[in-house]
């Protein structure tokens, strides 16, 4: 099966993103798993989005998702995964990425912002200083981190 045309390589978004810039549009970056898809997912896609023209959105790799959070996951693989944010009508562009962090590909990309949901604070975001070298916005959006892929995990196992 051939990839949704919003799921790009890295060199096709890059390509993408320029065109973009071109029309003089703006970019936002969020990224994250996106396991197991959840509202809070939804909402913070929907509020990054409304920060720019355009929102390009990046995925953890399996296995970038595993030295992360370890054995067991992902439960859904990186191209259904993609497909499904891809889905959402927020989202211009999907990409995947295997490193362990966004860095790379925000260095590339070089968005007008990086969002990050309300589980960080501006202090937090492990990509805070390289956005600021870069001139990147950082931005904390979404709703209130009341929903987490771990415990809608933990619910299912526990059977409630």
């Amino acid at each position: 099966m051939t990839a949704p045309p919003r799921i790009l390589t890295r060199s096709a978004l890059l390509a993408r993103v320029a065109a973009l810039r071109t029309d003089r549009r703006t970019i936002a970056l969020a990224n994250g798993l996106f396991d197991v898809l959840h509202v809070g997912h939804l909402r913070y896609l929907e509020a990054a989005r409304r920060l720019a023209d355009a929102l390009v959105v990046a995925i953890n790799s399996d296995g970038s998702a595993r030295r992360l959070k370890g054995a067991g996951r992902p439960i859904v693989p990186q191209d259904e995964r993609a497909e499904l944010v891809a889905g959402f009508a927020c989202v211009d562009c999907v990409t995947v990425f295997d490193e362990d962090t966004v860095e790379p590909l925000l260095r590339d990309l070089r968005p007008d912002v990086h969002c990050k949901g309300t589980d960080y604070t501006a202090e937090s975001v492990p990509e805070a200083r390289l956005a600021q070298e870069l001139g990147i916005r950082v931005a904390i959006v979404g709703d209130p981190k009341d929903h987490a892929t771990r415990d809608l995990l933990r619910r299912i196992r526990e059977g409630r």
